[in-house]
């Protein structure tokens, strides 16, 4: 690949400087492919230079995840390594830095017995589940990033040699996050600012409902009276930023769980699992999904909803402009990190805690009786497109229109 090493170091310094923000004295958890070692010792390497105390690096490998699916006893997938949760969760009592690279094939599990890859869904998700909660509270900074594997590259770009798939793919992403701008760092100040001010518009006007209008879409969600939108960057506890997502172009909050009704069309492809779901639609009654249909991974498609009971309802509903600068590029991503913000997207399973005034501090029973769903599984699917407009519905039923043929309208 062609990408330099200043390159891979002013992408490193963004992750540890922008997307964590990482302190003196501060502990980092890094997750990363071998494939993508290159950035992953840049990363490193930055997160020493500003301050950090000692970087742990979890080196991951799709060959050896595809040969553990293939060969692996079945009772290895019900359980979760013990181990793994007391890892997680000693940094999170630390308060590290958690940073993770994705780079994986989006069909790097095709093939693969579904009920394997529910099983290891569910079983990760439990073992997981107090990382999660300390992520969704904005408890610690953590950060997800990506860089390109060469399967991944193929997918994306299958019409030209492996290599400049990737160095394609590597522009891409550099294009996303705003690295080209002679200064990155103050670039995503202005994007932050920018966000920040919608979020704040929105809160302003109290929606109980958001109207979903589209080929295929006809859904209404509501809102508990004391959801908060939110976008860009985080604080944790301490009031230090941080950046979950690189790139983000949405601002998103927490839907009402007993509070959806209609149905819902995917307008670009979810891959999950390591398997592509496609052409699908979800139907919701009071909140709970009760059909799912897809043209392609509809098995996959089941077991996802079939995770634990939280995972047949909505955790996240998120607005992202057609205008994007991801989806003006043009470019089928076939990953979430990417494709969610260059459209309107939801979220299947848990909801955040910020997303609720107070809910950083409460109970899962109070986010609960919040309407704030809980599940072991938090999956982003895309909904939007140039022909949706949304409507929020005031308090007092009035109607104001949020998205017209895509884009913003307030």
């Amino acid at each position: 690949m062609s990408v330099s090493e200043q390159q891979l170091q002013r992408y490193a310094k963004l992750i540890v400087q922008v997307g964590v923000n990482v302190q003196s004295g501060q502990e980092v958890f890094l997750s990363c492919q071998i494939e993508n070692a290159p950035l992953g010792r840049a990363i490193v390497a930055e997160a020493y230079a500003a301050g950090a105390s000692n970087v742990h690096v979890d080196w991951l490998d799709d060959a050896v995840t595809r040969l553990r699916y293939e060969r692996a006893a079945d009772d290895v997938f019900k359980s979760f390594p013990a181990w793994e949760t007391a890892k997680r969760n000693a940094f999170v009592e630390k308060e590290a830095c958690f940073i993770s690279v994705v780079s994986s094939n989006p069909d790097l599990l095709k093939g693969i017995d579904p009920t394997r890859i529910g099983n290891n869904q569910k079983s990760a998700g439990a073992g997981l589940a107090e990382f999660r909660r300390a992520t969704q509270a904005d408890q610690v900074s953590w950060s997800v990033v990506a860089a390109p594997s060469q399967a991944w590259a193929a997918k994306v770009f299958p019409d030209v040699p492996v290599d400049e798939a990737v160095d394609r793919l590597w522009q891409a992403i550099f294009d996303a996050v705003r690295l080209q701008a002679e200064d990155p760092v103050e670039a995503w100040g202005r994007h932050n600012d920018a966000l920040h001010a919608k979020v704040k518009l929105l809160n302003g006007k109290r929606f109980k409902q958001l109207r979903y209008r589209a080929p295929g879409t006809d859904l209404t969600i509501g809102l508990n009276e004391k959801h908060v939108w939110v976008g860009a960057s985080s604080e944790r506890p301490n009031g230090l930023p941080f950046l979950a997502n690189l790139p983000t172009e949405e601002v998103f909050t927490v839907p009402q769980k007993d509070a959806v009704d209609g149905y819902v069309s995917s307008t670009k492809p979810l891959s999950y699992g390591g398997n592509l779901i496609d052409g699908f639609k979800i139907t919701f009654e009071k909140g709970r999904i009760v059909r799912v249909e897809a043209r392609q991974g509809q098995e996959i498609l089941e077991q996802l909803v079939q995770v634990d009971e939280g995972a047949r309802y909505l955790g996240e509903v998120a607005l992202v402009p057609h205008e994007s600068p991801i989806s003006r590029s043009n470019i089928l991503f076939y990953h979430t990190l990417f494709d969610e913000n260059a459209s309107n997207h939801l979220a299947i399973g848990s909801g955040y805690a910020f997303n609720i005034e107070g809910g950083k501090t409460m109970s899962r029973e109070e986010l609960g009786a919040h309407g704030v769903n809980e599940s072991v599984t938090h999956v982003d699917f895309m909904i939007g497109s140039a022909d949706m407009d949304i409507d929020g519905i005031a308090q007092d039923g009035s109607v104001v229109p949020i998205f017209r043929q895509g884009n913003w309208a307030v």
